[in-house]
């Protein structure tokens, strides 16, 4: 076996086992907190303590995985305000990364498919707002909820490309769901770049692996006065926002 061969098995070796490892990571936290977080889920009230206990799980991975974070931000959340958050989705530790990066209290709204995760979809279909997005019914379900937790003081986060494009695609196109919902209660929206986490950690199985993972909490757009004929421009707005960035850092590491 030539010495090219042999580090092209050592690197495959490695992603298995990594893969593997994540999954791990995710397990333990859950099983570990496991009454606690039985509890915090056992009413709609006890949110932010499932909240806190979520940012907790994420950073274990996170750090396990071997992943150091930096998050820059241009404007900070007031911890009394509600926000719809919006960034970029490149991969599964999306979830974690956006759990350590804000600390106000939000509800993912997310696809209902990863509910079927043994364990983790256990608490995710009882914590965020499932959508089947080939149903516009479940879609306006999705409103109806949002604002019930958006009342409670809560903030919503949404990926609003709606699911993981090709990674040959640098950032799709938004769908206009987070947009029209801010419009309509009237929430600022909190724009967010993550530089890093393809690289880190893609959805495809042989690559990825330690490394830091740069985070950008943009300033934020505000909606007051906006109707819903407006949703098409913010959202055009917002992505481009996005869009720049990654294109910009791109350019600077090529």
């Amino acid at each position: 076996m030539s010495s090219f061969e042999a580090v092209k098995l050592f690197k495959y070796i490695f992603w298995i086992f990594y893969r593997v490892w994540f999954y791990v990571l995710v397990a333990i936290p859950i099983i570990g907190l496991m009454p606690l977080l039985l509890i915090s889920i056992s009413r709609e009230q006890w949110y932010p303590y499932f909240f806190k206990l979520a940012r907790f799980w994420a950073k274990f991975i996170l750090v396990g995985m071997g992943f150091s974070y930096r998050i820059k931000k241009e404007e900070i959340p007031n911890p009394k305000s509600s926000y719809m958050f919006v960034a970029n989705h490149t991969s599964m530790t999306d979830i974690m990364l956006m759990l350590v990066s804000v600390k106000n209290p939000f509800v993912f709204v997310g696809k209902k498919e990863l509910a079927k995760i043994p364990l983790f979809g256990f608490f995710y279909k009882r914590t965020c707002i499932l959508v089947d997005r080939s149903s516009p019914k479940s879609r306006q379900a999705v409103f109806l909820r949002a604002q019930r937790r958006l009342q409670q003081g809560l903030s919503i986060c949404i990926f609003p490309e709606g699911g993981v494009p090709d990674e040959s695609i640098l950032l799709d196109e938004f769908k206009d769901g987070a947009f029209r919902m801010a419009i309509n209660q009237q929430i600022p929206i909190v724009p967010m770049t993550f530089y890093d986490n393809k690289k880190r950690f893609p959805f495809s199985f042989f690559s990825g692996g330690p490394g830091k993972m740069r985070v950008k909490i943009h300033n934020f757009f505000s909606t007051e006065g906006l109707t819903t004929e407006d949703t098409k421009d913010l959202n055009k707005s917002v992505r481009v926002l996005i869009l720049e960035n990654l294109y910009q850092d791109q350019k600077l590491i090529d």
